[in-house]
């Protein structure tokens, strides 16, 4: 067989799914490298931001906002078109909770996500010194304590569930929420971060974790941020949110559904034969 005929047969043997799993990787890869730098450079040690902004709350404000920013552009880039830029484990929990995914690509989802968080981690190391100062941008609970990190993470995670859901199940707010990001993360990292970082996501926590090997406390960004996703996911069964409908597991590119793996009937159907 030649190598042309021999890469078709690979290619063919490969699941329909693995572009959107490696996009996943890739968007997830790029959120923890880019937006914890940002939390390296706003909070390390002689960083020439924390001398323009000398104060913590403003810093985290600022940070947050950054890093929301980074999920929204990767969102609405060509990687969250393939994917729908989950980039979050919880997130496609919500979908998936939801009957919009089928168990089997979700997982593949929760997989790659891990595996970027870890890639994107490792690239921090490269701010040595200052990367340091600020402990990679690990997260870990504040002086009140892990059960109070634990319910920090639940409630801020909560907020972007719903918010999130929300926005997407509002057709005059769905073309509108990757720009619900940077200003819920700014506020989100304000006031919560003290109490455990404002992970709200176990990828980007476990990544810095397993790189820098300070697992202290790890169970704190799973428990949290699942309890705060099966609360937000709850509340569109409220009445007032019944009118609401997210029809895809997407956050941006509604109609780009070149695999057939975004439709709601789709997913639907695989829970109820299953």
């Amino acid at each position: 067989m030649s190598s042309a005929g021999a890469s078709r047969q690979a290619a063919r043997s490969l699941p329909e799914e693995w572009p959107l799993w490696c996009s996943e990787l890739v968007g997830t890869a790029l959120l923890v490298l880019v937006g914890c730098s940002f939390v390296i450079l706003d909070f390390g040690a002689g960083s020439p931001v924390v001398a323009l902004l000398p104060g913590a709350g403003p810093r985290r404000a600022l940070t947050g906002f950054l890093f929301g920013s980074v999920g929204a552009l990767i969102a609405i880039s060509p990687v969250g078109k393939v994917s729908g830029a989950h980039i979050n484990p919880v997130v496609t929990l919500a979908f998936w909770l939801l009957r919009r995914m089928k168990t089997r690509v979700a997982v593949g989802y929760v997989i790659a996500q891990v595996a970027g968080g870890i890639l994107g981690a490792a690239a921090l190391l490269v701010f040595g010194t200052l990367g340091a100062s600020a402990g990679y941008a690990t997260t870990g609970p504040g002086p009140a304590g892990a059960w109070f990190a634990v319910l920090g993470e639940v409630g801020a995670t909560f907020c972007l569930i719903a918010g999130l859901l929300h926005f997407l199940g509002h057709p005059r707010l769905r073309a509108f929420t990757p720009a619900l990001f940077p200003f819920l993360y700014a506020v989100l990292v304000w006031v919560e971060a003290p109490l455990s970082g404002t992970s709200t996501n176990p990828a980007r926590s476990l990544g810095p974790g397993l790189v820098t090997c300070t697992m202290k406390g790890w169970w704190i960004y799973w428990l949290g941020p699942l309890l705060g996703t099966f609360l937000g996911v709850a509340t569109m069964h409220a009445p007032w949110a019944r009118s609401l409908e997210v029809r895809v597991a997407k956050v941006f590119h509604f109609e780009h559904d070149r695999f057939g793996l975004f439709r709601a009937g789709h997913a639907l159907t695989d829970m109820q034969q299953r």
